[in-house]
């Protein structure tokens, strides 16, 4: 075999367009539980390679102008995690296997509420397995979990989606970074956040890793209520179901329920088509999110309020990443939604 060494794997890496590349050893995340585990999918493996894209800052600014939606959905999530990152993560594989090495591409899904299927092979853990994507990305050294859970990066902050490759060819492992060396705990994310589902400091609501010899901690948040803001079921967040669904009475920081379960209301109520009333003059539930899954297959609404934009720009005005720019993202009053849908508006910064 060739031997392959994590520079070269870099240098392909930002050759084939990717804006990050982390490598951890596979004892970094040995403790992971058994149905996130690596070893599982690939049992030769001994490294972990971590690929980011970043998510380009004008994605958001149809959303902080309160004018236009679909940007965030096409280029900054769905495209972006389908597209755009997996070319270049592709292209890394492939470059990885031409050395005569084993590389395993690997979409990043959601571990939580994958239904988990009986083993298809006497002492192997049933289907499907599903790693955490951000952790293997610290174990990885790019970066670390903020307080709200988004992954942050010193080039970018909050601003990347994230891939992986797995490898039976032993690499170097990048150093890890420390703790809270980009996350502040400036609670910005909690503050901003629509859906009030990032619990602050104060309430103790922490989760926690180890890796090595260091120890990340980030909010314990509620995917419940992030799920039901993120696609749209929240009139704190989405215009669109304020005039769409004027006579719905839900308010998203009362409700107690499952990421799983709330996915499957948001799609439920996207999808469905309705007998045409005074309630519903167009015959659709909500027609933008009805477009954008007949574009894309997903929609996002809330444009990341708090664990992005929040967060980006705390980063940026403090200067705790490297990603400037010659104007502040924020420039006019930030608009805002009640619980009825309706517009008020904060002084400008």
């Amino acid at each position: 075999m060739t031997a392959l060494t994590s520079q070269a794997i870099k240098e392909s890496g930002y050759a084939a367009g990717l804006d990050g590349i982390g490598i951890a050893n596979i004892e970094r995340l040995e403790n992971a539980p058994e149905q996130m585990q690596l070893a599982n999918i690939f049992p030769e493996c001994r490294s972990v390679i971590v690929t980011t894209r970043r998510i380009p800052r004008g994605v958001y600014r149809g959303i902080e102008e309160g004018t236009h939606w679909s940007n965030y959905t096409f280029y900054g999530y769905n495209r972006l995690n389908t597209l755009f990152r997996p070319l270049g993560t592709n292209r890394l594989a492939c470059f990885i296997e031409d050395a005569g090495w084993e590389a395993v591409p690997i979409y990043p899904g959601v571990p939580e509420g994958e239904p988990t299927r009986d083993p298809v092979r006497e002492g192997q853990v049933g289907a499907n397995v599903f790693p955490a994507i951000r952790i293997a990305a610290i174990a990885a050294g790019l970066g670390e979990c903020g307080w709200s859970k988004v992954f942050l990066t010193k080039r970018f902050g909050p601003r990347q989606r994230l891939g992986m490759i797995l490898t039976d060819a032993e690499l170097e492992p990048d150093p890890l970074v420390e703790p809270n060396s980009i996350c502040n705990l400036c609670m910005a994310c909690a503050d901003e956040c629509h859906g009030h589902a990032i619990p602050h400091i104060r309430e103790g609501k922490t989760v926690s890793i180890r890796i090595e010899d260091k120890t990340y901690t980030w909010a314990d948040v509620d995917m419940g209520k992030c799920t039901l803001t993120h696609h749209g079921l929240n009139k704190e967040a989405s215009p669109f179901l304020a005039m769409d669904c004027p006579g719905l009475r839900l308010d998203v920081a009362e409700q107690e329920t499952s990421e799983e379960e709330a996915y499957k209301l948001s799609y439920t109520i996207a999808g469905g088509t309705w007998r045409k009333t005074a309630e519903f003059p167009t015959g659709n539930v909500v027609d933008y999110y009805r477009t954008m899954l007949s574009t894309t297959g997903y929609y996002a609404v809330c444009g990341a309020s708090g664990c992005i934009r929040a967060c980006m720009m705390h980063l940026e005005e403090s200067g705790r990443i490297e990603s400037t720019f010659e104007r502040p993202f924020r420039r006019r009053p930030r608009w805002r939604l009640d619980h009825t849908g309706r517009t008020w508006e904060e002084p400008a910064p």
